[in-house]
């Protein structure tokens, strides 16, 4: 009785020097590390989205947004020395014939081409198909240090699939992808998909927005503002001067780009 006693006296010692940091033997032990808190955008912040190669640092921005295939962890490493967070560009709804996971994508998944070469809608309905393909994806970008992901074509529910897509469907693939992002640390912007932006701003941490200003929705997009998140937006064929006085007075992190996303940019 007295030798259990003891242990549990014993045992009470250990728990308390453990939570106090105290090891035992008269030195501190070193704090338990804590997780770092996901990187949070604000609205107006600079950045550059370049997805044609590998990056070009040249341009003087804190947010760089590239391809997370086509890029490597140096690549991240060397823009993080200079101090610019970086967001990961990863397609989340369509298939692309040359990326090198091509082969686990099962045909079942496979839908109508969407426009852009070697690319085919996905099944987003097939959550339990996607979902590890689409953690492997996010693991490389997290594996990389990257800080978020750009997670592209996010609003195939609008689009001719080749599936009988719903706006639920979306909605549940979209907070699965936010989801995935969160678990690893990462920021997640919402792409696009600007109808579901009221049901999907808390899930996301920023938004990403191809010429809202070409079709006169740049208003949709302010709840993402109006929650201290940044909007980082891109025109391609609206002229800077029409939709730059807008862009400001939205506080939207504006730039005119040409379409194939190189180093090239217009800042507002």
């Amino acid at each position: 009785m007295r030798r259990a006693v003891a242990g549990s006296v014993a045992l009470a010692v250990l728990l308390v020097a453990a939570s106090s940091g105290y090891s035992g033997d008269g030195r501190t032990a070193d704090p338990a590390p804590t997780a770092q808190p996901r990187w949070q955008p604000g609205p107006g912040l600079a950045w550059q989205w370049q997805l044609d190669g590998k990056v070009d640092p040249s341009a003087d921005v804190p947010v760089y947004d590239i391809d997370g295939f086509e890029n490597s962890a140096a690549d991240v490493a060397r823009l993080h020395r200079d101090g610019r967070k970086v967001i990961c560009y990863v397609n989340v709804g369509a298939w692309e014939n040359f990326r090198p996971d091509k082969d686990a994508f099962p045909r079942s998944v496979l839908g109508e081409p969407n426009g852009w070469a070697g690319e085919r809608w996905l099944d987003i309905r097939r959550l339990s198909v996607l979902r590890p393909l689409m953690e492997r994806r996010f693991d490389m970008c997290r594996d990389k240090g990257f800080d978020a992901v750009e997670p592209d074509l996010m609003e195939g529910y609008g689009n001719e699939t080749g599936f009988p897509l719903t706006a639920r469907d979306q909605l549940r693939y979209n907070r699965m992808i936010a989801e995935l992002a969160h678990e690893r640390g990462l920021s997640v912007g919402l792409k696009n998909d600007l109808p579901q932006i009221p049901e999907l701003v808390g899930d996301f941490d920023f938004a990403v927005n191809e010429e809202c200003a070409q079709y006169d929705e740049c208003g949709l997009l302010t709840p993402f503002v109006a929650a201290g998140k940044a909007v980082f937006h891109v025109e391609y064929t609206e002229p800077a001067g029409e939709f730059c006085p807008q862009s400001r007075r939205l506080r939207l992190s504006s730039m005119l780009k040409k379409p194939e996303l190189g180093v090239w940019r217009r800042p507002c």
